[in-house]
Parts: C-alpha cells; sequence; structure tokens
C-alpha cells in the first residue's frame, strides 16, 4: 500500500512541479495549440490558439518516473507492468508526432487518419505478441473476470480494437480544458483500486472461488502503475484546468487511452473498461453517430460532435459542460466499480 501511495505522490508532484517549466520551454519552441476556425457559436475558443500543447510529454514522462522510481525502492518490476507502461509510451510517440506535424504545417490536422490507425495496429499487435509471449496472459475474451471464450488468433485483432477505441476516445474528449485530463484521472483510480483488489485476493494466496487468477507481484506493479499514472494526470490537471495553461495534446490523449486498454487487458477487466470510461464511449459514439446521420440522411443529431461540443454551441458555458462531464465520468466509474465488487460478493468473498 505505501508502494501505491509513493508513486501516486511523485507523479503528481512531478507534475505540478515540471509542468510550468514545460509551458515556457514550449512557448519558447513554438509549440502552441492550433485550433480549426471557432465559428459564430462559440468564439471564446480563439483565445486557446498558441497555448502550449504536447503537455502530455509532462505527464507520461512523470507517470514513468514515479513508476520505475518505486520500482527501485521495491527491489522488483514486473514484465506485464513494464508492457503496460510500453504500450502508453510508443502511443505517446505516435501523438508527439501527430502534434509535431500540426505545428510545422500551422494548421489543427496533423498525421492522416490510416497512418495513425497503423501505428496504433502495430502497437497493438506488439503489446499482445509480447503478453502472450512473456507473460501467463490468456487469450480469452474478459469482463471482470475470463469469460472462458477463447479468442485464439483474433485476439491481437481484439487487443487493436480496445487500443484503438480507448486512445482515439480520449482524444475525442480532449476538447474542452481539463476534461479528458479529469476524466482519465477517474478510470485510472478506478484501476488502482481493481489491480490492489486482486494484488489482496489472488488465488495463490487465497485459494476460494472469488479470488483472481492472477500474479500477485503483477497485481501490486500494475496497481503501482495505475497510482503513478492517477498522480501524473493529477499535478497536470492543476494547470489544465479551465483556463488551461497547456494542454496535453494528441501526445497525452492517445497515450492515456492506450494505457487504459492496456490495463484492462492486463487485469482481465477488457469489457468493463467500457463501463469504466463510459464517457469516452459517449464521445465516440456521437461523432459515429453524427457521421452517420448526415451520410445516410443529410441531417445531423447534434449542433456538433463531440457531444460536449453540442452543450457548447446550445449556450452552456465551457465550464458547465466540463464539470456536469466529469459527473457523468464518475458515475461511470462508480457504476463499473460496484459491478466489480457485486461479483466478488457473488461469488462468496469476504472482504
Amino acid at each position: 500500500m505505501i508502494s501505491i501511495l509513493v508513486a501516486a505522490a511523485v507523479g503528481l508532484f512531478a507534475t505540478l512541479l515540471f509542468t510550468p517549466v514545460a509551458i515556457r520551454v514550449f512557448r519558447v519552441l513554438g509549440w502552441g495549440q492550433r485550433v480549426r476556425e471557432p465559428g459564430p457559436h462559440y468564439p471564446q475558443h480563439q483565445e486557446k490558439m498558441g497555448t502550449p500543447s504536447m503537455g502530455g510529454l509532462v505527464i507520461i514522462g512523470a507517470m514513468g518516473f514515479a513508476y520505475l522510481l518505486t520500482a527501485l525502492i521495491r527491489g522488483g518490476i514486473s514484465v506485464t507492468g513494464l508492457l503496460v507502461m510500453g504500450t502508453g509510451a510508443a502511443l505517446a510517440l505516435i501523438g508527439f508526432a501527430d502534434d509535431l506535424l500540426k505545428v510545422r504545417r500551422q494548421r489543427s490536422l496533423g498525421l492522416g487518419k490510416v497512418a495513425k490507425l497503423v501505428s496504433q495496429a502495430a502497437v497493438a499487435v506488439l503489446f499482445g505478441l509480447a503478453l502472450i509471449r512473456l507473460t501467463p496472459a490468456s487469450t480469452e475474451l474478459s469482463f471482470i473476470r475470463d469469460t472462458g471464450v477463447d479468442l485464439g488468433a483474433l485476439f491481437f485483432l481484439w487487443v487493436f480494437i480496445m487500443v484503438a477505441a480507448s486512445s482515439n476516445g480520449v482524444n475525442l474528449t480532449d476538447g474542452l480544458d481539463g476534461l479528458a485530463s479529469g476524466s482519465s484521472a477517474m478510470v485510472f483510480a478506478a484501476y488502482v483500486i481493481i489491480s490492489f483488489w486482486q494484488f489482496r485476493h489472488t488465488c495463490s494466496a487465497l485459494p476460494v472461488e472469488s479470488c483472481y487468477q492472477v500474479d500477485i507481484h503483477t497485481s501490486l506493479d500494475l496497481a503501482i502503475l495505475a497510482a503513478a499514472a492517477l498522480g501524473a494526470i493529477a499535478g497536470f490537471l492543476w494547470w489544465n484546468a479551465a483556463p488551461a495553461r497547456i494542454f496535453m495534446g494528441d501526445t497525452g490523449s492517445l497515450a492515456l487511452g492506450g494505457l487504459a486498454a492496456a490495463l484492462a487487458i492486463a487485469t482481465h477487466t477488457q469489457l468493463l473498461l467500457v463501463i469504466l470510461g463510459g464517457i469516452f464511449v459517449l464521445e465516440t459514439a456521437s461523432v459515429i453517430l453524427q457521421v452517420v446521420s448526415f451520410r445516410l440522411f443529410r441531417r445531423r443529431l447534434f449542433r456538433m460532435a463531440p457531444i460536449h461540443h453540442h452543450f457548447e454551441v446550445l449556450g452552456w458555458h465551457e465550464f458547465t459542460v466540463i464539470v456536469r462531464f466529469w459527473i457523468v465520468a464518475g458515475l461511470a466509474v462508480i457504476f463499473g466499480l460496484g459491478l466489480f465488487y457485486a461479483d466478488f460478493l457473488t461469488r462468496g468473498g469476504v472482504t
């Protein structure tokens, strides 16, 4: 438990202290945010032009430092933890390339859709292969536990779908100051609880029906990694909250989404992520529905997609949208954790 608290504290203070440094450096480098033409509905977005972006570098750096430092203090680190962290770091590099292209081209479009998906697919497949070959991970589909449905070779396709959907979902949500970072922090807080709970109730230590078929050392390591991510995001949110002094950019959003997907796969809670990350599902679904509706019926379901912009166009203040969406994100996380705990109790688990 102390290791988890140390990782969270180190991640928190690292971003609290070094984000202002990054803001100054990024301004010198000209790494400013590019925004599309805001239009007449919410011209206040024009004010965001030039705000330092690529803050995801600070989040990933602080998270990695906190995780590795804690592992050094503990005297051990798991292969699974390294693979999960590596997946987040690799997606951060993809996001960084996307952000850098936006800066150099002086426009809001970076990597093409095909290039981004191919890059995400490569990272996902490498993560899946390494997980199967280097760890005792299974290829079964999981919800709160493994369901018994073996995906076989389709497991790698499933990993890609999870990584791409989660990373792009966070990316779509990252349109208002602190919305994606605050929502992501709640999801990683949930994975601190889930991983630590599995650590306390592994079948190797407590062979009962309610136990979890996970490695005890890996579970604790994943809890530490999730805590490091939570602390780093919380510290970054101090500077990212409205009015934001820095944005995480695709560097941060792709990394955090991919990291959440990797944690879900490693903790055997793949489908539970759909509930825990309900706000990201909502944002992604709004874009899909908008595109389908316009192409089939030439009508838009929303004033603008993703859906957080719809409410801005309706006249909601940006801060109101952010806080209310945080509430939705929190409720989704609470519901997901409730299902996780209910499953434990129905199997005769005792706290």
